[in-house]
């Protein structure tokens, strides 16, 4: 199960220039559309006289929410070109929004792309890329009883504790790498029931110890 991806730690900025014009490229991490949305409109105001507001994204594990802009140049010169240098680099989870100020001069077709492709470039070359693991969230509904047995087995397996309740129905959430969360839940189940992990891969369920996924963070 793929459970991890790279993209970039922070927001980034690129400046391509030919013959008076300026390509002024800026990337930031996201995680969905409407943060896709959100970063587009913040370069806007930043440069709200520019002519071209040009982006590319692309979202998710296996990369097939994507989406490219020409915001008004030639069809194929400058969403294409973005998005080309973002599958070049290896990344997902990542916008770049490059804004054009006309010098005056027609670049034409091969300019334009040529353009667009090295602000994007630049701009990405200035980032720092990182490595991400999803994790999933799981919430241990556990009887007093066996806390003692639990916390020993999360300290052991080196999961991290996100959130907890001591109150009259007890609960700890903790984060498990995706790929390795069936197994862990059996490491688990082996560990506080002190019984083999072949037989504990048996059990769907174990008294006093009941695991409900909340969510993945990625």
């Amino acid at each position: 199960m793929l459970d991890h991806y790279k993209t970039i730690k922070e927001p980034g900025f690129g400046e391509f220039k030919d013959r008076g014009s300026k390509f002024l490229a800026f990337a930031a991490p996201v995680f969905s559309d409407t943060d896709c949305h959100d970063f587009l409109e913040s370069v806007k105001k930043l440069h709200p006289k520019a002519r071209h507001h040009c982006y590319a994204f692309r979202l998710g594990l296996d990369g097939n929410s994507f989406r490219a802009n020409d915001d008004g140049e030639p069809s194929g010169t400058a969403g294409r070109p973005i998005l080309g240098q973002i599958d070049s680099f290896g990344l997902t989870n990542v916008m770049i929004v490059v804004v054009r100020y006309f010098g005056g001069t027609l670049l034409g077709t091969s300019g334009l792309i040529n353009a667009y492709k090295g602000a994007a470039e630049i701009c990405l070359s200035n980032c720092e890329t990182v490595e991400k693991i999803v994790e999933a969230i799981y919430r241990i509904h556990f009887d007093y009883a066996k806390m003692s047995d639990l916390m020993n087995a999360l300290k052991k397996l080196n999961l991290e504790i996100t959130g907890q309740n001591f109150e009259l129905n007890p609960s700890l959430d903790v984060a498990i790498r995706l790929g390795e969360v069936a197994h862990t839940l059996n490491e688990l189940k082996a560990l506080v029931e002190k019984i083999p992990l072949e037989m504990a891969e048996k059990m769907e369920e174990i008294d006093g110890l009941k695991f409900e996924f909340l969510r993945k963070n990625a």
